[in-house]
């Protein structure tokens, strides 16, 4: 079967580490099944794997891929939920790719428990982008943020998956979105998705009760003079870098709520791919590639200029 998988970790150049070739079917544990996928979706996930983060050499070779819809051995359309319980983990769960072969291959292993039926008014590419930036920005803002109490959203740096789908999602429920982005060109394309767009560090014309922060120290600082008394700050990332300053002092008298955040659970990838179908929305796809110019995709994850997902279309 086709699939693209790291053969090595190189810190500087990770495409370099990635091959792309026929490797045996995959022999499914005792108890999981095997899903024939019809579309997948690269992640910043897949990069740091071939640079060697959180997959050592001794798992290598390792099929990439977190995201993956498709066909189950029934012949059920379905997505597949990426986490997999792994006592071996100090999170105590793994990522497909990580322990476990990931979702770019031609079929996946998967827990059967894993599998979550697609509802009919989304297509394959579609719910191909949702199991991890957009699950990981749902479980932020439903989830952590209790976003359903508050009326105003601030979400740091669209542009990339877990932003994006943040701006889109909290549009979608019915708050007040602001985001930030250095880019003009994406800051027009974010207020084509309803929110209001603004440059970096910017006043806001309010503070808002809850931020998506996954830029880390460079808007940190703003994040927290944005946000309302009682206000959730909810953290997935720090692609800006991980050494924030937090003035303690506006954090205990504006009652504010740090809190840490990483993807979310298989009940709550079912709420969204209905919400999704309810206020008919769509994840904002930034490119389309075949599985022959994988690649290429990459390529285009790793320029940094995206807006949405890099989508991978399985049958062509």
């Amino acid at each position: 079967m086709r699939a693209a998988y790291a053969i090595a970790a190189d810190p500087t150049n990770p495409r370099a580490a990635l091959r792309v070739a026929d490797l045996p079917e995959p022999t499914p544990p005792d108890g999981w099944t095997t899903v024939e996928v019809r579309a997948g979706s690269l992640n910043q996930h897949d990069l740091w794997s071939l640079r060697g983060v959180g997959l050592p050499a001794d798992r290598l070779p390792m099929i990439l891929g977190c995201d993956a819809a498709g066909i189950d051995e029934n012949g059920n359309e379905v997505v597949v939920y990426p986490v997999v319980a792994d006592s071996a983990d100090p999170r105590g769960y793994s990522l497909l790719s990580e322990r476990y072969p990931g979702t770019l291959a031609e079929r996946v292993a998967v827990p059967p428990q894993n599998l979550i039926p697609k509802p009919a008014g989304l297509s394959f590419l579609d719910a191909a982008c949702l199991p991890t930036a957009w699950l990981t920005a749902f479980h932020m803002l439903t989830t952590r943020g209790r976003v359903d109490e508050g009326s105003a959203v601030l979400v740091q740096g669209a542009g990339g998956g877990v932003a994006t789908a943040a701006v889109a999602l909290a549009v979608a429920l019915g708050k007040r979105v602001y985001a930030t982005s250095r880019d003009p060109g994406k800051r027009e394309r974010i207020a084509e998705l309803g929110a209001t767009a603004v440059e970096p560090g910017a006043r806001l014309p309010e503070r808002v009760d809850v931020v998506i922060e996954s830029v880390g120290a460079p808007t940190f600082d703003h994040s927290m003079k944005c946000s309302a008394p009682g206000a959730r700050i909810v953290v997935c990332g720090a692609t800006g870098g991980h050494l924030a300053t937090v003035d303690l002092r506006r954090l205990f008298a504006m009652r504010l709520d740090l809190l840490g955040s990483t993807m979310g659970t298989g009940p709550e990838l079912a709420a969204l791919l209905n919400l999704l179908v309810e206020k008919d929305v769509r994840p904002v796809i930034d490119s389309t590639y075949g599985f022959s110019a994988i690649a290429d995709a990459f390529g285009r994850l790793e320029s940094g200029e995206i807006f949405g997902k890099v989508a991978i279309d399985f049958l062509h």
